[in-house]
């Protein structure tokens, strides 16, 4: 994939920046590994094209997710509205809570994950636990006694990929996550379709 400019808009300064910018927002993010660790510094622009460069940054982070590159997007904030649908996932002495948002399944930080997964799921389950493997090898999830904890918000592609990630098992989010009242994540969703 590729952006582009017309002739003479972008220089070497300007490319700079965009790289200082775009591996600052991914190790922020923490949704994949990556494989250079160097940080660069940004270079010293002017005002004007510092600000230049922060637009034509905006509008490329606006295009990638379109484009099903999610690597960059940091976790919106819970809203006082969500905080009403605040879920929890529980199993195996572990809890977490979490929310439907625009960008996924978001397991706020703070909640427990188990220590260690099923066999069955390294063998049948393997994206899950690469996930999983990942997460904790980029301090999303960090070892707190014989658990896990998400030492910040997460964005996950469904409720049943947190679960699993959660549960350390294949899991169906739709009904391993409840509200306070004890209504699954299904039961839940079909208030809002039913309404």
């Amino acid at each position: 994939m590729c952006f582009v400019a017309a002739p003479g808009q972008l220089n070497k300064a300007h490319v700079q920046f965009l790289e200082a910018n775009l591996i600052r927002l991914a190790h922020a993010a923490k949704r994949l590994p990556l494989d250079n660790a160097n940080q660069p510094a940004e270079p010293s622009l002017s005002e004007a094209d510092c600000a230049d460069m922060q637009v034509f940054l905006e509008n490329m982070l606006g295009m990638l997710p379109v484009l099903g590159i999610h690597a960059f997007e940091q976790t919106v904030p819970m809203s006082a509205a969500v905080a009403d649908t605040l879920l929890a996932c529980r199993g195996k002495g572990v809890s977490a809570s979490g929310y439907e948002a625009t960008q996924g399944f978001v397991v706020k930080a703070g909640s427990q994950a188990v220590g260690e997964s099923v066999p069955s799921m390294q063998q049948h389950v393997r994206g899950m636990y690469d996930l999983r493997q990942e997460l904790i090898g980029n301090g999303v999830l960090q070892r707190d006694g014989d658990h896990y904890c998400f030492a910040q918000d997460y964005a996950f592609s469904s409720p049943s990929t947190a679960a699993a990630v959660i549960l350390g098992r294949s899991a169906n989010g739709r009904v391993e996550w409840k509200d306070a009242g004890g209504r699954t994540l299904k039961e839940l969703q079909g208030l809002v379709g039913g309404a």
